[in-house]
């Protein structure tokens, strides 16, 4: 399996933007993928997750209501819509897949992962 993210840039407080996670290598069927991110100093922090097959949703508390995580039809991107954006979101966003749908929020569940893209938030 081999991850792609992009999408990352500088945006101000209160703004939005899209990430990407193009999926190639698998078909992913039966996993589950997520978005973490990390901040300098700070652990790798759950965002939400998809399953692959049915799609169902999880988000974390901090970003639930904000962010939304979908995917393509023909199921080879990932893509986390954020709005609402806050300084301290600023962070490298990652993608990542395991197999299994169940709801995992720990970097160490995850098989998978990719290069990571920086989000930027101004104040």
């Amino acid at each position: 399996v081999q991850l792609q993210a992009s999408g990352g840039g500088l945006v101000q407080a209160g703004g939005s933007l899209r990430l990407s996670c193009a999926v190639s290598g698998c078909t992913l069927s039966g996993y589950s993928m997520a978005w973490f991110r990390q901040s300098p100093g700070r652990e790798r922090e759950f965002v939400g997750r998809i399953t692959w097959n049915l799609g169902s949703l999880y988000y974390a508390d901090s970003v639930r209501g904000r962010f939304t995580i979908s995917r393509d039809n023909a199921k080879t991107a990932m893509y986390l819509q954020m709005n609402g954006l806050k300084p301290e979101e600023t962070a490298v966003y990652y993608c990542a897949a395991r197999a299994g749908a169940g709801i995992r929020v720990v970097p160490g569940d995850y098989d998978y992962w990719g290069q990571g893209t920086q989000v930027t938030v101004s104040s």
